[in-house]
């Protein structure tokens, strides 16, 4: 059986967001200092929500495991539930995806298990809102976070946003998506077609007949019939179009008899 249109998307939408939630979680790069005290003009140091790393564009050198130098941003209070939300999600998004495939049965000749692809697709949907929560909260007070960074200018520090923000919102809306989508099979969509518990009889094309000619009924109006003499026996009309015609050169028919003969002798037969 073919696998519903509204599967497919799902499944390829949710896997997706979830690398990309995952790539998130642990790059640390959520935000990133620039113009840094004490430092060179091209250092940058990137903060994510589990480590902090310093990295020279110059020298291509990448530092980490510096979480232990700045203490004061890991006591943001936005760090502890962006870490915990993130988490969540990643588990919620695995087990959604788990109850969503073996319910799909794409490989099977079956048809799909909407009840239990529902319920797959809410955990889907769910892990989604706890991705975008902690990013859109993390983005809302990006410049307002605590740090023990200090900078060449404190009044306008230069902080950006990382590459985790972007991915994380990705991430987060295409599994939003993927679920709403698969939680379709929850309604009867279009009558029950599209999930396969009705199937609709095959309707062949419509054929435009002509009606039949019709065929004229036969004339109930015949003229009476028209005789010289008083006869019972009535003239055809073929008789009575010849007799009219050609009274007189009207072939004597076979087996009529002459009406000028009688029956009593005359002097010649004796």
């Amino acid at each position: 059986m073919r696998t519903p249109g509204i599967l497919i998307f799902g499944l390829v939408l949710a896997p997706c967001g979830w690398v990309l939630d995952l790539t998130s979680t642990v790059a640390p790069n959520w935000r990133q200092l620039y113009s840094i005290s004490g430092q060179s003009g091209d250092t940058v140091i990137n903060q994510g929500i589990w480590d902090i790393c310093k990295s020279v564009s110059t020298s291509n050198d990448n530092i980490c495991n510096l979480r232990g130098t700045d203490q004061a941003y890991f006591n943001n209070q936005i760090i502890p539930v962006a870490q915990g939300l993130m988490v969540a999600s990643l588990i919620v998004t695995a087990v959604g995806l788990a109850v969503v495939t073996p319910a799909a049965r794409c490989w099977t000749d079956r048809p799909p298990r909407w009840i239990l692809a529902g319920v797959g697709g809410l955990l889907i949907f769910c892990s989604g809102v706890l991705t975008i929560i902690p990013i859109a909260w993390y983005t809302h007070i990006l410049t307002r976070l605590n740090t023990s960074t200090t900078f060449t200018n404190p009044q306008s520090p230069d902080i950006r946003v990382g590459y985790c923000i972007v991915l994380g919102y990705i991430g987060g809306i295409m599994e939003v998506l993927g679920g709403l989508v698969i939680c379709v099979g929850f309604c009867r969509c279009c009558s029950g077609r599209n999930r396969g518990e009705k199937p609709q009889p095959m309707r062949s094309p419509r054929q435009t007949t002509r009606a039949p000619n019709r065929v004229p009924y036969p004339r109930t109006h015949i003229p009476r019939s028209v005789t010289r003499s008083s006869s019972s026996v009535p003239y055809s009309r073929d008789s009575l179009d010849d007799e009219l015609d050609y009274p007189r050169a009207k072939a004597q028919r076979k087996g009529a008899v002459n009406p000028s003969y009688n029956s009593r002798p005359y002097d010649a037969d004796l």
